[in-house]
C-alpha cells in the first residue's frame, strides 16, 4: 500500500533523525507514537528553516490533523531519513506530507504520512489568511 501523495507536491525539506534505544517498545520495533515524532521534528525544523515561528501574541501554524500509514518496521539502530512535501495551499492553510525511510536502506518507504496545517491568530483564536511569504513557499 501508498500513501496518495497528490502529484503536484514539492520537496522542501529533509533531515536525519537517530533512532535511539528507548524508541522501541516491548515487541522491539520503534512504537507507532514515534513515527509521529519523527514527523513532527521534521516540521519544526522546517517550519524553524523557513523563519515560521509561532508567536503566542501574533499569528503562527498549528495542526488540525495528522495521520500515518506504517508500511515496515523501524528498529534500533539506524538513522531515519525524513522528507517533507508540501501540496494544496487554501486560503488558511496547506497540506504537509512526510516518507520515512532508513538512511542506509534509500528509496525503502517504512512509514509515511501528512498533516493539515492552518494558519490561526493565536489571540483571536481564528484562522487567518496565510502570509505571501508561506503562500509562495508552500505553492509547488
Amino acid at each position: 500500500m501508498k500513501i496518495a501523495i497528490p502529484e503536484i507536491k514539492k520537496k522542501v525539506y529533509e533531515i536525519i533523525i537517530p533512532i535511539r534505544w528507548g524508541d522501541m517498545d516491548a515487541m522491539g520495533h520503534v512504537n507507532n507514537t514515534v513515527y509521529f515524532r519523527f514527523m513532527e521534528t521534521l516540521r519544526i525544523d522546517y517550519f524553524h528553516s523557513i523563519g515560521c515561528v509561532p508567536n503566542p501574541q501574533g499569528q503562527g501554524p498549528v495542526i488540525v490533523n495528522a495521520f500515518c500509514n506504517f508500511y515496515k518496521q523501524l528498529e534500533y539502530p539506524g538513522n531515519v531519513l525524513a522528507k517533507m512535501y508540501v501540496s494544496d495551499p487554501g486560503r488558511t492553510t496547506f497540506e504537509s506530507w512526510c516518507t520515512l525511510e532508513l538512511v542506509d536502506q534509500p528509496g525503502v518507504i517504512y512509514a509515511a504520512g501528512g498533516a493539515t496545517t492552518i494558519w490561526v491568530d493565536f489571540p483571536q483564536q481564528k484562522a487567518v489568511n496565510l502570509p505571501d511569504d508561506i503562500r509562495a513557499i508552500v505553492t509547488p
